[in-house]
């Protein structure tokens, strides 16, 4: 017990410091390097509430793709950063009021949460027998929720071939592979024999 309570507050206090240098670092590389380590500390606390599969999700997907994609892109496109922060004072007050509205509402959510009639029973409620965490899930997730669960399959599908097909874009003048032509290509076509003469090269 006490090494789960040790490990509890080092996790948490390394989510919300790095947490804060995410939102205090000047440079955005280093943002999110610390975002990454921010998200591989909230994983070390699901592991401890017992939910490896929601650890590994959001080591898997926000560290392994999104994390690292917001990365490359914020080296490669060179952002000028310090020319977009020239108006952000300006926006200070409205972000603050924001920050307070949701923080207001986050509390409330959570009061009401913990106060409703039941909620420590529920949040009591033992897992099921010769059930892993995982099975858990998926038992609800394919059984309960697979027609929403595919739905939201085909939604994504159309959403990334909508996206494609809004950035393709053919421009001329650039070569592109035709497999046809390449397939039905003779030798004739693609060979071609020169008698070379001793001492001469071959002429343009």
């Amino acid at each position: 017990m006490i090494l789960q309570a040790a490990a509890f507050w080092l996790l948490a206090g390394a989510t919300i410091v790095s947490a804060f240098c995410v939102v205090a670092a000047r440079n955005p590389v280093r943002a999110v390097l610390w975002l990454i380590v921010s998200f591989f500390s909230a994983a070390g606390l699901f592991v401890l509430l017992g939910a490896e599969f929601l650890a590994m999700l959001l080591i898997v997907v926000y560290v392994g793709a999104v994390a690292v994609l917001f990365l490359f892109v914020v080296m490669m496109l060179d952002v000028d950063f310090a020319e977009l922060k020239q108006g952000f004072l300006s926006y200070l007050p409205l972000g603050g009021l924001v920050a307070l509205i949701l923080a207001a509402e986050l509390v409330l959510v959570g009061s009401v949460w913990a106060s409703a009639e039941g909620a420590a029973a529920l949040r009591a409620a033992p897992m099921p027998d010769g059930l892993t965490n995982v099975e858990a899930l998926g038992r609800v997730l394919y059984d309960q929720y697979v027609y929403f669960f595919q739905a939201a399959g085909l939604v994504l599908l159309v959403a990334m071939i909508g996206a494609i097909v809004l950035t393709l874009h053919h421009r001329p003048g650039v070569k592109r592979q035709n497999i046809a032509r390449q397939v039905g290509r003779k030798p004739s076509e693609a060979v071609e024999l020169r008698d070379v003469k001793p001492g001469e090269g071959i002429g343009e």
